[in-house]
């Protein structure tokens, strides 16, 4: 009986959720990495680029 209570109050509980929710998140932002992959390869690029050709400024 001990273990059939404690198994419902695990179901009910809400705790969970906040688990759900960060899976949610982290799949939508895998899909929009996947989506814009080529615009952000660019971007960082170009950063790179920029910071190499400062350094040999300096």
């Amino acid at each position: 009986m001990n273990r059939l209570k404690t198994i419902r109050e695990f179901f009910l509980e809400e705790d969970g959720m906040g688990t759900v929710e960060v899976i949610l998140i982290i799949v939508v932002l895998v899909g929009l990495v996947l989506l814009f992959k080529d615009q952000i390869t660019r971007i960082v690029n170009s950063i790179f680029s920029k910071i190499t050709s400062q350094t040999n400024k300096v």
